[in-house]
């Protein structure tokens, strides 16, 4: 998945936590399709830890 110079284009999620978009990032290219959460903190909220 090529993005270069396309960042209006990017694929986005909404957090079920705090219910916020947010955008592709390069270090999720592998497993977009499991991140669930926006941050660390949304995803320990989540979790109920």
């Amino acid at each position: 998945m090529k993005l270069k110079g396309f960042k209006e284009h990017l694929p986005s999620k909404l957090c079920p936590v705090c219910g916020k978009p947010f955008q592709w990032r390069k270090k999720w290219a592998k497993n977009w399709d499991q991140v669930k959460y926006c941050s660390e903190r949304c995803w320990t909220k989540g979790k109920g830890v």
